[in-house]
C-alpha cells in the first residue's frame, strides 16, 4: 500500500502498518538491540552500555549533553546509563575546562570491559552484515543516516 492508496478509499490506517517509517525503524531497533544484547550478555554489558563506552573511547572526555547529541539520544537516558556505568567503575566524572560542565571519562576498568566485549560485538556485527550482504548493509546505513538528517532538519 502506498500513501496514494490510502487516499483512494482504503482504510487509511493500513498505510501505518505498511509504510510508517517510525513503526518499521522501531521494530528493527528492538530486534537488533535484542540481538546485540544477547551477544554482549556473557560479558555483563547491554548494547547501549557498549555503545556509550565505545563513544567515550572515541570522543571522551565529554559532557552528557554533547554525548547525547553525538549519539542522537535523549539526555536523561544517557545520564541514567552513565550513572550505571559509573557505579560499575567503568566511567568517572570530573569538572571540565568549563567548570559548569562535568565531563565523563572512560576509566581503565571501562576500557578493559570494552576490550573484553569487543570480540562478541564484532561477531554479532559480522553476522548482521553477512545477513544483509555488503551492499544491503551499506544501503541500510546510508538510509538510516539520511533518515536522521531528514528528521533533524539537517538536509541540504
Amino acid at each position: 500500500m502506498t500513501m496514494a492508496d490510502a487516499d483512494d478509499g482504503a482504510d487509511p490506517f493500513e498505510v501505518v502498518n505498511d509504510r510508517c517509517a517510525c513503526l518499521h525503524v522501531r521494530q528493527a531497533s528492538r530486534a537488533v538491540t535484542q540481538f546485540y544484547d544477547d551477544a554482549l550478555r556473557p560479558v555483563g554489558l547491554r548494547s547501549t552500555q557498549f555503545i556509550l563506552l565505545a563513544a567515550l573511547r572515541l570522543v571522551g572526555p565529554v559532557g552528557i549533553t554533547a554525548l547525547a547529541e553525538e549519539l542522537v539520544m535523549d539526555r536523561t537516558t544517557v545520564s541514567r546509563n552513565i550513572d550505571l556505568l559509573e557505579e560499575e567503575g567503568w566511567v568517572s566524572r570530573s569538572r571540565g575546562e568549563d567548570a559548569r560542565v562535568r565531563e565523563v571519562h572512560l576509566t581503565d576498568a571501562g576500557n578493559r570491559k570494552l576490550e573484553q566485549a569487543y570480540p562478541r560485538w564484532r561477531d554479532a556485527q559480522e553476522e548482521v552484515e553477512a545477513a544483509l550482504e555488503r551492499e544491503g548493509f551499506d544501503r541500510l546505513l546510508q538510509g538510516l543516516d539520511q533518515a536522521v538528517e531528514a528528521t533533524r532538519g539537517e538536509t541540504a
